[in-house]
């Protein structure tokens, strides 16, 4: 008598077609991703900017990033988010290669800030498709597989972007560039043609005309939900910021194993990330979105401990986890508690949120690392993701309908 292992992957046979087109072009976008991760050392490298002059430019992508996410949910609502995912691809892929020929610090300044508007309009259209694309109880799971897409291609672009970098900086922005329009000409010539927007959220509300005036703004429950996950998010982005500034200034350690931490991250995700969702898939979200948290909070508090490469390497475990359950069930909360006719709203609220947490987290984090040192820090990490779990717990049983009015 054979035992067969089941398949935790089988699930992805379910998904529709769309989504594996969808797939390969994130997949081939993101493989080429390696002109932002590279930009501060293109400026002050390349170009000879200062430090100071180059984080400006950092800032400047993401207050880009801030004010197009409610723009391009906004859009979304309005035309297929299909057409807003290619405009966006072929349009930063335009802009990445023009990059490289500017010459004054004023016009980097400007088309950085153009870059990131036409870059992250992708991010709402995308999670207003996959929502659409699916049925509810599917949509963990989408979530995750187009997670699978990012991980892969992001540990392939930035490896491939170190070795361009010692060739040539501008090379970076051509090859991005390419891959940037390769995958936006794949989704316009793929067979995608229609606006799945038939998958209504399960929430029983009827809302139309005069009744979603106001909304997604006046949604008391949608402004909790993205207030509680502020903490959360603040804590995920330390570990661009104070992380490794702590391991090699404080601990010591090279940058080579900073680095290797995103190669332990990357690997779960690729690997466990869609089995664990599969596993979890009748979780409810009043248990998965605390728990996410509460991971993040924990992987990045134990680092109070941390004395040497493999205690690090272990706490990133830890946040991992918190990552792979908490990403995937935050859309698809969205998704459900989304008005059918409003998703692309929501969903650019919570890309603003991202984006927020972006702009404030690296800076709050390692000014608290200078100011009170890395005991208070990661303390302080693991007090905000206790505070986000509790927070999220309270939304997720808030009234669906919950408004201002």
């Amino acid at each position: 008598m054979q035992f067969k292992l089941p398949n935790p992957w089988k699930g992805l046979s379910a998904l529709p077609r769309d989504m594996w087109f969808l797939f390969l072009a994130t997949l081939i976008n993101r493989a080429g991703t390696m002109a932002l991760p590279f930009l501060v050392l293109y400026l002050t490298r390349s170009i000879h900017l200062s430090a100071a002059q180059a984080g400006l430019a950092i800032s400047v992508y993401g207050v880009g990033a801030l004010v197009t996410a409610p723009i391009s949910g906004w859009l979304c609502d309005r035309f297929n988010p299909l057409r807003i995912m290619e405009i966006s691809l072929l349009t930063t892929g335009g802009f990445l290669f023009f990059f490289p020929f500017l010459s004054t610090y004023e016009s980097i300044l400007a088309v950085t800030f153009l870059w990131a508007m036409a870059s992250e309009a992708f991010r709402p259209a995308n999670l207003t498709f996959v929502t659409d694309a699916v049925p509810p109880e599917q949509r963990k799971l989408a979530f995750a597989f187009f997670r699978l897409a990012i991980n892969l291609g992001m540990s392939i672009g930035p490896a491939i972007g170190g070795f361009l970098a010692v060739l040539s900086y501008s090379a970076l922005f051509f090859v991005n560039a390419t891959t940037t329009l390769a995958a936006g000409l794949l989704l316009g010539l793929s067979p995608i043609r229609t606006h799945h927007r038939h998958h209504a959220a399960p929430t029983g509300d009827k809302e139309t005309g005069s009744a979603l005036r106001g909304y997604p703004a006046s949604n008391l429950r949608l402004f909790w939900f993205l207030v509680a996950l502020l903490p959360t998010l603040a804590i995920f982005f330390q570990h661009e910021a104070a992380l490794p500034i702590f391991m090699v200034r404080d601990l010591h350690l090279n940058e080579a194993i900073y680095g290797l931490m995103f190669t332990v991250n990357t690997g779960l995700i690729i690997f466990l990330e869609i089995p664990l969702n599969l596993a979890m898939e009748e979780w409810p979200y009043k248990r998965t979105l605390p728990l996410g948290a509460l991971l993040f909070g924990l992987g990045f508090g134990l680092l109070a401990f941390a004395q040497d490469a493999w205690f690090i390497a272990m706490t990133v475990v830890v946040w991992t986890f918190g990552e792979m359950i908490l990403f995937p069930s935050t859309a698809s909360f969205l998704g459900e508690i989304a008005p059918s006719q409003l998703r692309g709203r929501y969903m650019g609220f919570y890309q603003m949120m991202v984006s927020l947490a972006f702009a404030v987290g690296p800076w709050l984090g390692t000014f608290a690392l200078d100011l009170f040192g890395s005991t208070a820090l990661w303390t302080g990490c693991l007090v905000a993701g206790l505070l986000s779990g509790g927070l999220l717990l309270k939304a997720t049983v808030l009234p669906k309908a919950m408004t201002t009015s």
